[in-house]
């Protein structure tokens, strides 16, 4: 289980102004659950993400994994979790195949073991016509699908995704929701930020809806449209900016 406790991270500017990307974040995600993390650009999900995977110290609260913290267990939690950032970049001069490979290595994977993975995620993402073909070769969806295979080499118990199938084409969105559909079956748990609210609706457990840095409503997509009374979580996102802004 990840538990997130009252997590802020504030900046510096260069005027010497603070402020908070995020402020005091809680919550709990469970085995086997698909959390989405909604709000806009600028909203304070990427900074969220990246202190979730080791990558950013939090100003002040406790991220914890299974009891596990950081820094103290930063090299245990990074072994279990995979991390997906809206802007990973991949090596150009290499294939998808061999970078599967080279990412395998890395966590120490048996060769034998290593290269059944490696087919059996060539299959799942869709890699066939394009596993052997240069990287810098491929198209943004190719590549965001190797990216996220990545992802899965080392069998990770929670994955964060921020903002996966931004700028991708259906078929290429379908198979990474498709993926992690599967991944919720074998009780993984998974963050899935995004500003598509429809594919939050799809895949997603419980969602936290964030706004300036801020919590503004988490629950199940049908609590919140029920609360707020509308009919989509877009819906009902508007709703709770507006009625914030109002106050």
């Amino acid at each position: 289980m990840l538990k997130v406790d009252k997590v802020s991270k504030k900046f510096i500017t260069e005027k010497k102004e603070e402020f908070y990307a995020d402020y005091e974040i809680s919550f709990e995600l469970k085995d086997g659950e698909v959390l989405g993390i909604l709000g806009p650009n600028g909203a304070g999900k990427t900074t969220l993400l990246r202190m979730l995977a080791g990558i950013m110290t939090p100003t002040s609260g406790t991220i914890t994994y299974d009891k596990l913290s950081f820094p103290k267990d930063a090299k245990r939690i990074k072994r279990s979790i995979a991390f997906l950032s809206g802007n990973t970049k991949l090596y150009k001069d290499i294939t998808p195949y061999e970078f599967l490979k080279l990412c395998g290595e890395y966590y120490n994977i048996p060769n034998k073991e290593l290269e059944r993975r490696i087919n059996k995620i060539i299959k799942t993402f869709s890699l066939e016509e394009f596993k052997d073909k240069r990287i810098e070769y491929l198209s943004t969806g190719q590549i965001q699908r190797t990216s996220i295979a990545r992802c899965a080499i080392h069998n990770p118990d929670t994955y964060i995704f921020d903002e996966a199938t931004s700028g991708l084409d259906i078929i290429a969105s379908k198979v990474i929701l498709d993926y992690i559909k599967e991944e919720k079956k074998n009780n993984k748990s998974i963050i899935y930020s995004t500003h598509y609210m429809e594919e939050a609706e799809n895949i997603c457990d419980r969602v936290i809806l964030i706004h300036k840095g801020r919590i503004i409503k988490s629950g199940t997509p049908k609590e919140i449209e029920k609360e707020t009374k509308t009919s989509n979580l877009r819906d009902a996102f508007f709703k709770l900016v507006e009625g914030e802004e109002n106050e």
